[in-house]
């Protein structure tokens, strides 16, 4: 019986983090595999690590991070925004790796269905510290720079072709609430998105202020509305167990070798998630 896994922030192209790749690997052939985003920058490398990682994997199911967003100066592929998010999802189509564009897959292994439900939902700059909080959005990064704190997204995640990052958020939120609305009442789910859905897991941040580019208000009651079982989610390299309305959420990333060579079980490339 196949067991459920989940991995994000994998950064493979930092040094340290390549050769850790060959630890994602599953227990048995039919296990399925979430890849919560930041494979990697450049579209070759993020397409080639899939690839790989869909060999070993009955099944693979793949939401953007950030960094696989960005446009950078060495990338093959200097497509922005939308058309980027496109191009790897095409890229993942002809490898077999599920992506937040396909048909949500069902884990039919437990007490209930559980639909799979990969997103792309981005942030809209509106989860603030108590000071930024009624300022305008213009105000809350700079405030958000006072402290010294700007995220690499302004400069390389652009929203083309839409005006703002956060009016790109605003358009996945409505696909991403059309698609999980359509999910069979009797079925739970399982959410998975790069960035968390729920607010609380920005509580240890070291800089308070980096909330910006972490999440929305939008969709702090999807964990009730959508009937999860479980959130999956990346993005803030704090990697833990925690719960919200008793709902079990995992943020499953790797991070950067500054980080995990710091804790006492080293680099944790793979979590299990559930076991049929």
């Amino acid at each position: 019986m196949p067991s459920l896994f989940a991995t994000s922030d994998l950064h493979v192209t930092h040094e340290g983090n390549g050769p850790i790749l060959d630890r994602v690997v599953p227990d048995a052939p039919e296990d399925w595999l979430l890849v919560v985003g930041d494979v990697a920058e450049r579209s070759s490398v993020i397409r080639d690590t899939l690839a790989t990682l869909r060999e070993r994997f009955a099944k693979v199911v793949w939401v953007p991070g950030n960094h696989e967003l960005w446009t950078t100066p060495k990338d093959e592929s200097q497509l922005r925004g939308q058309a980027r998010y496109e191009f790897l999802v095409e890229q993942c189509r002809e490898i077999d790796v599920l992506t937040p564009e396909d048909e949500f897959p069902v884990w039919e292994h437990g007490a209930r269905p559980l639909t799979i439900a990969p997103l792309f939902v981005l942030y809209d700059y509106s989860w603030r510290t108590p000071a930024a909080e009624g300022k305008t959005i213009e105000e809350a990064l700079a405030q958000a720079r006072e402290a010294g704190v700007v995220c690499t997204d302004e400069y390389f995640l652009h929203p083309d072709p839409f005006p703002s990052r956060q009016a790109w958020c605003a358009e996945r939120l409505k696909v991403s609430t059309d698609r999980l609305d359509a999910i069979p009442a009797e079925h739970g789910s399982i959410l998975v998105s790069h960035w968390p859905l729920h607010r609380h897991p920005t509580a240890p941040l070291h800089y308070p202020d980096f909330a910006l580019w972490c999440g929305t208000t939008q969709t702090e009651d999807w964990h009730l509305r959508y009937r999860a079982e479980l959130a999956v989610y990346g993005h803030l390299h704090i990697p833990r167990t925690t719960s919200a309305d008793g709902v079990r959420f995992e943020e499953v990333s790797l991070g950067y070798p500054r980080e995990w060579s710091r804790r006492a079980r080293g680099a944790v490339p793979l979590r299990k998630l559930l076991t049929a």
